[in-house]
């Protein structure tokens, strides 16, 4: 073992000229290649390296040369025909994690009218619940079982119990699905960003962020869908006593619809596109050979050929080093990746263990202030709109409209703004988040519907080119053995700070202006603990 270790280290130590005759391996064979065998022990390095984004050092070195040479041999494919088909099925997931916790927020108002709970908040609650539980489980678990059963089931588990929600028969019974519905929903993003990450090329990486267009589009439909239903077939605030369920239908055909979509996007998903597992996961598992016919399958359909071999990722492994991958070694190995190394890895170095830290704090922050303000919009539209005699369940699911209409160009526009030289990811990021809370403060300046209205709309331009951006920022921050739990990390914590903001708003009174100052301020120093963080990967690739 001390030796294997002496070896390691010695082999971590590249510099940029030997680092290029690893990546010749890639294009083809020969006994040249073979001979850069020894440059991988030798050399002093530099410590740095251009063409990934964490430093060399900050992980496994076996591990850290192999996926360069993925990574090499990933841009060597280019874009094609296959990671282009990723993009919308993977935007079915982004579409998802959008669409859904909109849902609840459109549906609270009628839900509360017919049922009359004593808080109608506990809705927003216990989707937040079951949120964190799926972010936990699928963003672990994807680490440990791989990408590709998650990625295929959680719109599944979304679209079922979304269905079966409609039927509820009273209050409780809504709430027990939502949080079954929002642990399918809660595992999207964590998986769905891991395994598009890792089949593009890091000279491709910005289409990460454009993806969150599907994020915004997802509003816009819910909100198309709910006005029709939710503003013609809901009862109006004000009467006596409950609603009748025969005047109340509007909810429960509005999530019969967003099931069906969600399942016709699960069925294209699982069944009209094959998704292979990602090679740096496989590789990762010790399981070198298939992933390098992961590569040549995915070099196939794009229309061309790659030269990577087994040798090419072997050649880099220290004397005596053994790749075990029969069954029992990897049941051995899956029960063992539960354990708390794959956390412990995240904060191994200092520059690592300060930028895992403050994603998450970043996230945390995001995660109160977002669901406070939001989850609540239609209601604090509607009762702030009364005021000036506009409150009618048809307006205010109007407005949402032009709201969510608004956040579409804001996904695009992040996506061509990271890629900004000096600017980059993280001053996009720290930019738009300030923006939000800027935005949200002025939203208390409003004197009649349509000043906030005009507010609202800027809110939610500046907060979608925050998450685009958020959202393909924060798994290029980790390795791919630990990139699943890394997401894992910071949606544990946005969905945990999302659990405080309705218990929040519980005790709150929503007719004031507090719940807009909180969410501000936690926007605002979210946007400066970005400038903080140790790592920007404008133009590199993510291991």
């Amino acid at each position: 073992m001390v030796d294997n270790n002496g070896a390691i280290t010695a082999a971590s130590g590249n510099s940029d000229g030997d680092d290029k005759k690893v990546g010749a391996g890639v294009n083809g064979g020969g006994e040249n290649e073979r001979d850069n065998t020894s440059s991988l022990s030798s050399g002093s390095g530099s410590g740095e390296s251009d063409d990934a984004i964490l430093p060399r050092g900050q992980v496994d070195p076996v591990y850290e040369e192999k996926a360069r040479i993925l990574n090499r041999a990933i841009q060597e494919i280019g874009i094609g025909p296959y990671q282009y088909l990723l993009f919308v099925v993977v935007g079915f997931g982004w579409a998802s994690d959008n669409l859904w916790p909109v849902a609840t927020s459109l549906i609270l108002p009628p839900i509360a009218l017919e049922f009359l709970p004593s808080r109608p908040a506990y809705l927003t609650l216990a989707q937040n619940i079951g949120l964190l539980a799926g972010a936990i489980f699928w963003g672990f678990g994807c680490d440990v079982f791989g990408r590709k059963w998650a990625f295929n089931l959680t719109l599944g588990i979304t679209a079922v119990f979304g269905m079966c929600a409609a039927s509820s028969p009273n209050f409780a019974a809504i709430g027990v699905f939502a949080s079954l519905w929002s642990f399918g929903v809660g595992g999207n993003l964590p998986v769905d960003s891991a395994i598009f990450l890792e089949f593009l090329p890091g000279s491709h990486q910005w289409l990460l962020t454009v993806l969150s267009v599907d994020w915004a589009v997802a509003q816009v439909v819910a909100t198309l869908v709910a006005w029709p239903l939710l503003g013609g077939m809901t009862c109006q605030e004000g009467g006596n006593g409950g609603c009748e369920r025969g005047e109340n239908m509007g909810w429960r055909w509005f999530l019969i619809a967003l099931g069906g979509l969600t399942l016709l996007m699960f069925g294209l998903r699982f069944a009209a596109f094959k998704i292979f597992e990602s090679p740096k996961f496989l590789m990762g598992q010790g399981r070198d050979e298939e992933a390098v016919r992961v590569v040549h399958e995915v070099a196939r359909r794009n229309g061309r050929e790659s030269g990577l071999t087994v040798e090419d990722l072997r050649r880099v492994e220290p004397e005596g080093y053994v790749a075990r991958t029969d069954v029992k070694v990897a049941v051995k190995r899956r029960l063992e990746n539960v354990k708390m190394e794959r956390v412990r890895v995240l904060f191994s170095t200092r520059k690592l263990a300060w930028s895992t830290g403050l994603i998450m704090a970043i996230w945390a922050f995001i995660g109160l202030g977002y669901p406070l303000y939001n989850a609540f919009l239609p209601y604090i539209q509607a009762t702030r709109g009364a005021d000036f005699g506009d409150g009618s369940t048809y307006l205010t699911y109007r407005n949402s409209l032009i709201i969510a209409a608004v956040g579409i160009p804001g996904a695009l526009l992040g996506g061509y703004l990271v890629e900004l030289p000096r600017f980059g990811r993280k001053g996009t990021l720290s930019l738009s988040t300030v923006l939000t809370g800027v935005f949200l403060y002025c939203s208390t300046t409003a004197l009649d519907s349509h000043s906030l209205l005009g507010w609202n709309c800027a809110f939610n331009f500046t907060s979608n080119v925050m998450y685009a951006v958020l959202y393909s920022f924060t798994p290029e921050l980790f390795p791919t053995p630990q990139r699943g739990t890394g997401n894992a990390l910071t949606a544990t914590c946005n969905r945990i700070f999302g659990i405080m903001a309705p218990i929040v708003a519980m005790f709150a009174d929503l007719r004031t202006a507090a719940p807009v100052y909180t969410s501000g301020a936690l926007f605002i120093a979210a946007g400066v603990l970005v400038l903080l963080l140790p790592f920007e990967s404008r133009g590199k690739a993510a291991l």
